[in-house]
C-alpha cells in the first residue's frame, strides 16, 4: 500500500495486489491497482497522479502489464477518465461483478462491485 501525505495530513492512497483475485489478471500474473482514493478535499492537486505514477513504477520492476478495475457507476466517472487518459485500455473480457464475468441478462445490481478491467503496457 502507497499512502499519499499533504503537509503531514493523509490524503489518499493506493493499493497493489500482485496477485490479483480477478481470474484473468490471476491467471496472467498481472498485478493489480486497487483501492484507490484521494479524499476529496485534496483531489485535482497530483495527488492522484502522484500514487498512480509509483504504483506503476513498482508493477514495471516485475511486470510488463499493469490491471486495474474501475466501478461503472457515476461514483467513479473520474476515475474512468485518469484511467483512459494514463493509457488504460479495457481488457476486453466485459463487464463484471465481485470479479466474475456478467453474462447476457444476469440479474446484477449497478453498484460498486459492477466494474470494468483494464490494464496497461508499462514497458
Amino acid at each position: 500500500m502507497l499512502v499519499a501525505l499533504l503537509d503531514g495530513v493523509f490524503a489518499g492512497y493506493v493499493t497493489v495486489k500482485w496477485q490479483s483475485l480477478y481470474p484473468p489478471f490471476a491467471a496472467a500474473n498481472i498485478p493489480e491497482i486497487a483501492d484507490f482514493n484521494v479524499l476529496p478535499q485534496f483531489r485535482r492537486r497530483g495527488i492522484g497522479t502522484a500514487l498512480m505514477d509509483e504504483a506503476e513504477r513498482l508493477i514495471a520492476q516485475r511486470s510488463p502489464v499493469a490491471g486495474i478495475g474501475v466501478g461503472l457507476i457515476a461514483d467513479y466517472g473520474a476515475a474512468q477518465r485518469m484511467y483512459v487518459l494514463r493509457g488504460y485500455v479495457p481488457d476486453g473480457a466485459g463487464v463484471t461483478y465481485f470479479d466474475q464475468p456478467v453474462g447476457y441478462l444476469d440479474p446484477i445490481a449497478a453498484d460498486h462491485d459492477l466494474t470494468l478491467q483494464f490494464t496497461k503496457e508499462l514497458r
